[in-house]
């Protein structure tokens, strides 16, 4: 059986203790981090933004040490510089036009032909990278893993705030990376060959410079040897991220495993399958989603005993049972977006829910 290896990488907010606000960390958080950390910490567009991500990691446990390591890492050294952490899809009242931006050639490059839509791209997400060797297989499982993301992603949804505002959304944080060229579902591609021929066309017409500019909510990585998955918000517990990575993980290998025994999964259109990624977005875990095989709306809830049902043949071979069973307990509590939206409802105050998210990120560090 093939590895499937994982990394995990998160954005994080740095807060200003008293306002609550984000506050630039000036770049001396990732400066201080890399002493210890290396290129596992490293600087984002906006300068109150800080990534980190995993090395290689060979199985759940592993990952869970990694994003547990990192972000204690993350929060003592935003401590040293009087500044607080916080991990959510988007900050509750935050206005990126007051935002500073990160000084660097790349993202000068970036804001020079994106202009506003990338200076208000304040958002925070969770990328996570699964092991697949063999490119054409890669783009197979892409294709069909695909109808997943919709799944995955409500059960992420970490931002219904945007610039002091209820949005409405489960997950606002897509609504605003909407506004990039290549977001979203991706086609389904024959082959590698059919995947690199629309990736080289780009680079050669000078819609891209290599293929990291290809912002899908999926994609196979142009310089890994993995799937890596996009499209959540940044959860805030430690167990969110992980049980979210692990279901990612099984996926992936369960259709490895059909391929393998030449077995298919029906493929949809993207069109349809953004139908379901809208209503995650808006809804998240309380709404319904469209079962497209039958036909009708689903409730959440029942569609996630079917994602478990489907890949449960695969998950002890993985040793991710307990990770993923955790599932179960987003279910009851309910994601960051339906906490926020709690906090917000009986307190009113924009400030409590920032201290929310604050304490909410810490939740599993000791």
């Amino acid at each position: 059986m093939a590895t499937f290896t994982l990394g995990i990488e998160e954005e994080f907010q740095t807060i200003d203790p008293v306002t609550r606000n984000l506050r630039s960390h000036m770049s001396k958080l990732v400066e201080d981090g890399k002493i210890t950390l290396k290129e596992r910490v490293k600087a984002e567009m906006h300068q109150a933004v800080v990534e980190v991500g995993t090395n290689i990691c060979h199985n759940i446990q592993e990952a869970r040490e990694e994003v547990t390591y990192l972000r204690k890492m993350i929060l003592d050294l935003a401590e040293k510089q009087n500044l607080q952490v916080a991990a959510a899809g988007t900050h509750p009242f935050a206005d990126w036009v007051e935002q500073l931006i990160t000084p660097d050639p790349r993202y000068d490059e970036i804001i020079d032909e994106m202009r506003d839509v990338a200076r208000g791209n304040l958002i925070f997400g969770l990328h996570v990278h699964v092991g697949i060797e063999n490119r054409d297989e890669a783009i197979q499982i892409m294709n069909a893993v695909r109808y997943f993301l919709p799944h995955i992603y409500a059960l992420s949804t970490n931002s219904p705030f945007w610039c002091g505002r209820n949005t409405g959304f489960k997950s606002y944080r897509s609504k605003v990376f909407d506004k990039f060229p290549r977001t979203g579902i991706p086609d389904s591609f024959s082959s590698a060959a059919e995947y690199d021929e629309y990736v080289n066309l780009l680079i050669k017409t000078k819609c891209i410079d290599n293929g990291k500019k290809i912002w899908w909510d999926i994609r196979v990585h142009p310089f890994f040897d993995t799937i890596e998955f996009r499209m959540c918000d940044v959860p805030m517990r430690t167990d969110e991220t992980i049980c979210l990575a692990a279901i990612m993980q099984a996926l992936v290998a369960k259709i490895h495993k059909l391929h393998r025994m030449n077995l298919t999964f029906r493929p949809y259109h993207r069109m349809l399958i953004n139908e379901n990624k809208w209503r995650a977005a808006r809804y998240g875990i309380q709404g319904k989603l469209i079962d497209f095989g039958k036909q009708e709306e689903v409730e959440y809830n029942v569609l996630v005993v079917e994602l478990l049902e489907f890949i449960d043949d695969v998950v002890d071979e993985l040793g991710s049972r307990k990770e993923i069973d955790y599932i179960h307990q987003i279910m009851a509590m309910g994601t960051g977006a339906d906490r926020q939206l709690a906090v917000f409802e009986s307190t009113g105050s924009m400030n409590a829910v920032v201290d929310y998210i604050v304490s909410e990120t810490k939740i599993g560090l000791d």
